[in-house]
């Protein structure tokens, strides 16, 4: 088990070029594998997360080649293997949902595992759907392994509950597929991440987008090269860093700001921190650019509720430590699925940064933090094998009085294994 220690900086300067979006390279791999011809991928992910997807899809009999660690090359049948083995997806959530979809309309039978803590997570959302459409799989009370028969599919229209990226593109992944009858409707009750719908377009799917609803038929794609955008999600953290380390000032290289994305700059936004959008453009049907950071000690609470959701579930650990620093209190609700990530982040989020002099209250959806705090630190703060929650602790370590130190650290290079290296840059 690795430990991190970290001590208060007095500043963050200079500038970094942030990684590859994790979401868009298990994407890049996934709808890749379903076009006909070579793929190009550049920029992709260094995340353990984007290698299982990639492993995953070899172990089906894609011709995937690895020129080197940022550059995939992908040539398809837009046919797949039968599996000798079980598919492992590691710890990625993303990889077993969107891959169920695929899976649920082939012609063999295949088996998903996952990691200890994968298998604690939720299947159920995609198996009812998924069902619907004709599919057949089995799990363990709505957990991995799941156990999917290869079926025919009929196309269905979907009502969601719940906002969730994964989900709507398990649904349109299996709606997309040649053998799938008839179209496909996915409707949500806020949008969510639509990187899956702007890579199926982009390789000339059949699709139909308007607001909440899409509407996919089953397409013969083409291949094309994918350059893969950096990772919002990535920068939230050095974003936040830069907001409360007193005299930061730095930019961040090559951010994606899909506008399902941007939460995290709403937010931002809403507390009066000073970012700046620099050099925007479009790559592979993304939008991008570099984003300016400036400490601010005038930060002010808000609500992050409802439609907010959807656009930066992920980043809410770190807003947490954002809110720290803000005068009033920030209330966050409707984040509940917050407890079935890696680990219940609710729950665990509050009970560390108390210990750091976080002034957190937890909620059944979310929680409240009231600042403006001056953080004490001096603990020994647990990562519950969560990469995120490590990582939100090592920016708030960064303006505590005392030393912090964080178990599991290595839980980090799940996501984002540059991380500390990146830190660092700005450090000196």
């Amino acid at each position: 088990m690795a430990t991190q220690i970290v001590s208060k900086v007095k500043n963050l300067k200079g500038e970094i070029i942030i990684p590859a979006d994790k979401s868009v390279s298990h994407r890049a791999i996934m709808i890749s594998s379903l076009a006909k011809g070579k793929s190009r991928i550049t920029n992709f992910s260094s995340g353990a997360d984007c290698w299982s997807t990639l492993n995953l899809f070899k172990n089906l009999g894609v011709e995937i080649n690895v020129i080197d660690n940022k550059t995939i090359e992908v040539l398809s049948r837009a046919k797949f293997l039968k599996p000798n083995l079980p598919l492992d997806a590691g710890n990625s959530g993303t990889t077993m949902r969107l891959v169920s979809g695929i899976l649920a309309g082939q012609d063999f039978n295949s088996i998903l595992v996952g990691d200890e803590s994968l298998s604690k997570r939720p299947m159920k959302r995609v198996i009812e759907p998924l069902s619907l459409m004709g599919a057949k799989i089995d799990s363990i009370e709505g957990h991995a392994p799941l156990k999917i028969i290869g079926s025919q599919l009929h196309g269905i229209t979907y009502s969601s509950n719940l906002s969730s990226a994964q989900v709507k593109s398990c649904v349109l992944l299996a709606g997309v597929n040649e053998r799938t009858f008839g179209k496909t409707t996915y409707i949500e009750p806020n949008k969510s991440r639509n990187h899956t719908e702007l890579m199926l377009k982009y390789l000339g799917a059949d699709i139909e987008i308007d607001g909440n609803k899409t509407t996919v038929s089953p397409s013969e794609l083409t291949a094309k090269n994918i350059e893969i955008i950096g990772d919002i999600s990535s920068a939230a953290f050095f974003i936040v860093a830069g907001l409360i380390v007193e005299g930061s000032d730095f930019i961040i290289r090559n951010v994606g700001i899909n506008n399902t994305r941007t939460g995290i700059l709403d937010i931002v936004q809403r507390m009066g921190g000073g970012i700046e959008l620099l050099n925007q453009r479009e790559i592979a049907g993304e939008l991008i650019a570099d984003i300016r950071v400036c400490y601010n000690d005038s930060l002010k609470s808000c609500k992050i509720s409802g439609a907010d959701i959807p656009k930066l579930i992920d980043e809410l650990p770190v807003i947490a430590v954002l809110a720290s620093q803000a005068e009033g209190e920030t209330i966050v609700n409707d984040a509940g699925d917050l407890r079935n990530k890696e680990a219940d982040r609710i729950a665990c989020l509050v009970k560390e940064l108390r210990k750091i002099g976080v002034d957190i209250e937890e909620l059944n959806d979310g929680f409240i933090v009231r600042g403006k705090t001056s953080l004490k630190g001096g603990s020994a703060l647990d990562a519950y094998h969560d990469h995120r929650l490590a990582m939100s602790f090592y920016i708030a370590g960064l303006i505590c009085e005392n030393e912090i130190t964080i178990n599991e650290f290595e839980w980090i290079n799940i996501s984002f294994p540059e991380f500390s290296y990146l830190v660092e840059m700005l450090k000196s």
